[in-house]
């Protein structure tokens, strides 16, 4: 889990000040205190792997994520009824400090697309998500790309696919 105070964050009123947010110093003044010296705020590893998968799902050209026992996986439960779709955090693992993260993505790639400028559109948008959804400081994004999605490959995996019979 991660700490992180939002000192950063500029404080705005629309009011008079009141001593309940901004007391009476010792001389008389006011004492103005930032909103982030009144708590802390964590954030769960969880949350950003969950913002990191979803940013890289929806870079154009990405077809999946996650590497072959993963994706095996994934397939074999999203045939299970009620099991649910795959998981927005498959292929992904992060490591979050106190103000920093680094993230590590394992995606797919649909055939036809570069693969290094893919891989940058997808550092950009999930140091991007990141950063905005967060405030944590990206340190890095490494990207493995474990598979290219063929477009012949869906044709022989829906043909594989037995049909579910409704009683």
């Amino acid at each position: 889990m991660t700490d992180q105070t939002l000192t950063n964050r500029p404080e705005t009123t629309t009011g008079p000040k009141s001593e309940a947010t901004h007391g009476v110093g010792p001389h008389g003044g006011n004492r103005r205190t930032e909103p982030g010296s009144r708590g802390r705020t964590t954030i769960a590893d969880g949350v950003v792997a969950k913002i990191a998968g979803l940013a890289a799902r929806g870079v154009p050209g990405v077809q999946g994520m996650g590497g072959g026992f993963a994706r095996g996986f994934g397939a074999v439960r999203e045939r299970v009824p009620g099991a649910g779709s795959q998981s927005v955090t498959s292929g992904v693992k992060v490591e979050v400090g106190e103000v920093q993260t680094a993230i590590d993505l394992s995606i797919i790639v649909e055939y036809g697309f570069a693969i290094v400028e893919l891989a940058g559109d997808v550092r950009t948008e999930v140091i991007a998500a990141i950063e905005r959804m967060t405030g944590l400081e990206v340190v890095e994004v490494n990207i493995m790309v474990s598979d290219v999605k063929l477009p012949d490959e869906e044709e022989e995996q829906q043909q594989q696919v037995p049909e579910r019979r409704v009683a």
